[in-house]
């Protein structure tokens, strides 16, 4: 049994919320390209993980032309603690729904499309499926577009790690969230060493696929966000560990609490911190970081690939 010391209560006690730092406030989303891609996104019947995740980039990036669609419906079949999309019993997966995001994408003119999804650990291969026809399709669609995607674990199923890796997507993101003492509280239903390998494997099996003795035909990605009540020893431990695994790419963001039924937020780490975890993680063969309290997993995705040279 886990020691009291190291549970992760909710608090659910009334009390005056702590005023955001200056540094954390963001722009309200408006303008007209916002509206037209809200009232696309509508039409299409798509979703979009910034409106599902309440992100607070939602504003700049939509102005910015720049979104990530969502797939598999809007109900993830995991209920981490930090996060914002709906929870329940997913309806089946739509198949037709990868055709209507590359014809946003299209619509869109963009140059670099990134396509996530919820947890479906109900169909672990039709997950990946679907994720190998939404980067056909945008090929199709919007020829010379980069794909960038960020799935689940797929609960490390082999098989749905390989057709994804198959496809070809120019940057596999798999966000490795939190340090892995707050694992069980904070990302339910997911695994530190499972979400490690994910990204390991990634790498040896372009290698094996493609004949490229590194597997550097292939970018990985991860995010984690802070501010749960993990300590910076920790975070560098993790970010060791992705180092160890060749990860690209890696992203560092502040978590903000959804709602008062979600994980309590420990604190708020301050701009010079978040300077410290990128040059700590560059230190480590990096070969990009974004860091900083606004930052998320696709936030300014198209000048992260674009500064590597990898993608």
């Amino acid at each position: 049994m886990t020691p009291t010391a190291e549970l992760v209560q909710i608090d659910l006690s009334p009390r005056k919320p702590a005023p955001k730092p200056a540094w954390l406030k963001a722009k309200a989303p408006m303008g007209e390209t916002f509206h037209n891609l809200k009232k696309m996104a509508r039409e299409l019947n798509l979703h979009t993980v910034c409106e599902s995740a309440q992100c607070p980039n939602i504003g700049e990036c939509w102005n910015q032309k720049s979104a990530t669609f969502m797939m598999l419906g809007n109900l993830c079949t995991r209920r981490c603690g930090f996060c914002a999309v709906p929870k329940g019993k997913p309806e089946p997966i739509d198949f037709d729904e990868p055709r209507r995001v590359a014809y946003a994408v299209a619509q869109l003119g963009l140059a670099h499309a990134v396509i996530t999804s919820v947890n479906r650990d109900d169909d672990n291969v039709g997950a990946a499926r679907a994720f190998v026809n939404v980067i056909e399709e945008i090929r199709l669609q919007a020829p010379g577009c980069r794909v960038e995607i960020l799935t689940p674990d797929f609960q490390g199923n082999e098989e749905s790690l390989r057709m994804v890796v198959a496809a070809r997507p120019e940057i596999l993101n798999h966000n490795i969230e939190t340090v892995p003492r707050l694992y069980r509280v904070a990302k339910s239903g997911g695994r530190y060493e499972r979400s490690l390998r994910f990204l390991e494997h990634a790498k040896e099996i372009a290698a094996e696929m493609f004949s490229d003795r590194d597997g550097d035909q292939i970018v990985t990605k991860t995010g984690i966000i802070v501010g749960m009540g993990e300590e910076m020893h920790e975070l560098l431990s993790v970010f060791r560990d992705l180092a160890d695994r060749r990860v690209d790419i890696l992203t560092i963001g502040q978590y903000l609490r959804p709602s008062r039924d979600h994980l309590p937020m420990a604190r708020y780490y301050t701009p010079d911190e978040f300077a410290f975890l990128k040059h700590e993680a560059l230190g480590m063969g990096f070969k990009h970081v974004e860091s900083g309290p606004l930052v998320r997993s696709s936030y300014h995705a198209q000048e992260q690939a674009e500064s590597t040279g990898l993608a």
